[in-house]
């Protein structure tokens, strides 16, 4: 599923063409994705000028002139393409060639400034819904997002105060979207392993008895916003599904420390060690025993 560098990367590359502009025509083409489409989705879309298209956690977020907000999730498989009359998708050095076969394009928003956004998801699990502005504090889908890894707010002091008395594993508790919004399993093994801290480790050891910031909360938190930033400037990471609104592949896999690299040697300097993989929570943890403690 896309983390918040795929989900980012998108917007960035919707946001030339769908930010200031009219949505000329809307059109659902069958009535659910994950879950099904309001009855007046279209309706409230229509003739609407997008002011802003934004992001919270796994979610676009496209703010209307109407005081509606067109909330976006990509579910497993989902991607957008867009597409000009003139100048269709343009390939690049990672392009990776979309199918003809348009049977898994669900959405499609023609907008005024002459592009075609299709929305297409083979899996299903995406989805879209309508949210007046001012009901979003209470939409369940936000309700209880904790901060965004790379805003102004989130840093050591705040990590260790999600995490003191937490006995949970500090994976688990990076995944819990309570504690942190957008992190997922790639980007938290990843952080973990630069950091040189153990998933398995107790999610209250990054605060002091007082609830102050451990030297581990630091290093994590540094950790999170290079990995992250990192993998936007990359992309983000094309596994299965991901690719970016021009049709290219995400190429921040090619820079993976430790996850998917199970049985390789361990790449932070001096160490020497294996890069091993269990099972943790439902999920493939990937880490080095002899550096992450």
């Amino acid at each position: 599923m896309p983390e918040l560098p795929e989900v980012e990367t998108v917007r960035r590359g919707l946001q030339p063409v769908m930010e200031g502009a009219k949505i000329i025509k809307a059109e659902a083409r069958r009535a659910d994705l994950r879950f099904p489409f309001q009855p007046d989705f279209v309706a409230r879309l229509r003739g609407q000028v997008v002011t802003g298209l934004g992001r919270r956690a796994k979610y676009l977020m496209a703010d209307l002139a109407s005081g509606d907000v067109l909330l976006m999730h990509l579910g497993m498989s989902g991607s957008f393409r867009v597409i000009k009359p003139d100048n269709d998708v343009q390939p690049g050095e990672f392009h990776y060639p979309r199918g003809k076969d348009s049977t898994h394009d669900h959405v499609l928003f023609r907008m005024s400034s002459g592009a075609d956004i299709v929305f297409n998801d083979p899996r299903r699990f995406g989805y879209m819904k309508v949210i007046a502005r001012n009901a979003l504090d209470e939409e369940p889908l936000l309700r209880g997002l904790g901060p965004e890894p790379l805003g102004n707010e989130f840093d050591a002091a705040m990590l260790a105060r999600s995490c003191a008395g937490k006995t949970t594993s500090l994976k688990a508790a990076l995944l819990d979207q309570r504690v942190v919004a957008g992190l997922g399993n790639i980007y938290v093994c990843e952080a973990l392993h630069r950091s040189h801290l153990s998933p398995r480790r107790i999610a209250a050891t990054l605060a002091t008895k007082r609830g102050e910031p451990t030297d581990h909360a630091k290093r994590l938190v540094g950790a999170i916003h290079t990995v992250l930033n990192d993998a936007i400037k990359a992309g983000g990471s094309s596994l299965r599904d991901h690719r970016q609104t021009s049709g290219e592949l995400g190429y921040f896999q090619h820079s993976f420390k430790v996850y998917d690299r199970e049985g390789e040697t361990c790449k932070t300097p001096g160490c020497g060690g294996t890069v091993k993989r269990f099972t943790q929570n439902g999920r493939s943890t990937f880490w080095c025993p002899k550096c992450q403690k």
